[in-house]
């Protein structure tokens, strides 16, 4: 896993593909919004759109806000709460 995005109000983790697990053959996407303290994990087709998005925004050097203005678009789909242990 890697940390990929940073701010903040959002973080954003990569879990990249592993044949050997099952659940992660795709790899995918954790977005955490720090605000709200709930999180979303994103695989598949999903996360495949996911990452053409963020490419597209990343080619017009987006400041922290347009990238947090993206990630908004995330929040009404989040509704595993953040739990730390």
């Amino acid at each position: 896993m890697q940390m990929i995005y940073n701010s903040p109000n959002y973080c954003v983790v990569e879990f990249p593909a592993q044949e050997d697990n099952v659940a992660l053959t795709s790899g995918g996407y954790e977005i955490v919004d720090k605000n709200l303290q709930k999180e979303l994990y994103i695989d598949g087709f999903m996360a495949a759109r996911f990452r053409e998005h963020v490419q597209k925004l990343i080619e017009t050097q987006p400041s922290l806000d347009e990238v947090d203005e993206f990630l908004g678009q995330f929040d009404s789909l989040m509704q595993q709460p953040v739990v730390l242990h």
